[in-house]
């Protein structure tokens, strides 16, 4: 396992280059899955497990690793299949999103991939509405299936969506009702999360599914001669998503005269100083970290206050 955690110290050096490096595992049987190396902390052998009394089927029990108490959760379970079936020697992969800590059991772990995120697809139609993937992509000609963590851990412990009173007044909310905000999202779970959040704000919600996506909306706006900073009054976007990454979007927008004015926040699971310095790369307005209700609805707040007075 060394060596897979050596590469994961070299990560730093893909984002904005719209590349990603994918931690490859598998569960029961031979199906490859992948999570972004950017979310994993490390990679063991499953440490001893404590049992904890009236939680979710899915939490085998909880591990101390490092001094920490971190919830051990099966992965192939909380995909919607049977339990892991041979927990023989099993690997445990710790990972923090949302500045959660956690880990997932899986069967065992692969390799760790360097792609570009164009190589990364939107799952296939018809895959059905509740399933686990947020992605797909081929390795080598073998499938390989990105999970919606996202998904999985609002299953296991949903947050709160709700806005603490106070954070919008009256006044506001009034203004909000005639302005629309652009959201980009490949979480399902998460672009619903944002757009009740922001409806709950007052504003009309366009929510998209990917960068490539965005783009192409946003190309085709100014192709018609609007104004996207007089059409959205923000764009929120996920940093990690198939075809086009929030990064590369964000750069592809600035570089663009005709809509280099839209006011844009990146909005991850991923954690870190290092996204602070990214967004001033690539020339984001602001960066907010996964789920906070309050925080999102007061960014939106003071922007429609900015524009107030612009």
């Amino acid at each position: 396992m060394a060596g897979v955690m050596d590469s994961v110290n070299q990560r730093t050096q893909l984002v904005g280059q719209n590349r990603l490096e994918l931690l490859l595992f598998r569960l029961d049987g031979n199906q490859l899955y992948g999570i972004n190396v950017f979310k994993v902390r490390e990679v063991l052998q499953c440490p001893k497990l404590t049992i904890m009394p009236k939680s979710n089927p899915v939490v085998c029990g909880v591990a101390n690793i490092r001094g920490s108490t971190i919830p051990i959760l099966d992965l192939s379970m909380a995909t919607g299949s049977a339990g892991l079936q041979d927990r023989g020697s099993p690997f445990v992969i710790i990972t923090e999103y949302n500045t959660k800590t956690q880990g997932f059991l899986v069967r065992s772990v692969e390799r760790i991939v360097n792609m570009n995120w164009e190589e990364i697809h939107p799952p296939p139609k018809g895959t059905g509405r509740d399933h686990y993937l947020t992605a797909v992509t081929r390795v080598d000609n073998q499938l390989v299936e990105i999970i919606d963590v996202e998904k999985v851990l609002a299953e296991v412990a949903p947050t709160s969506e709700a806005i603490s009173v106070g954070v919008v007044d009256a006044e506001t909310a009034h203004k909000a009702i005639s302005l629309r905000v652009l959201t980009v999202d490949d979480s399902s779970v998460a672009r619903k999360q944002v757009s009740r959040c922001l409806q709950a704000v007052g504003v009309e919600v366009v929510a998209l599914n990917d960068g490539r996506q965005a783009l192409d909306y946003l190309r085709k706006l100014v192709d018609e001669g609007k104004k996207p900073e007089d059409e959205f009054l923000m764009m929120i976007s996920d940093i990690e998503m198939p075809e086009m990454d929030g990064y590369t979007l964000t750069a592809e927008i600035r570089n663009d005269p005709r809509m280099q004015k839209l006011h844009i926040i990146l909005h991850t699971s991923l954690s870190g100083v290092f996204n602070q310095a990214m967004v001033k790369k690539v020339g984001a307005d602001d960066f907010l970290a996964k789920f906070r209700p309050d925080d999102l609805a007061s960014r939106v707040v003071d922007r429609i206050k900015a524009a107030d007075h612009g």
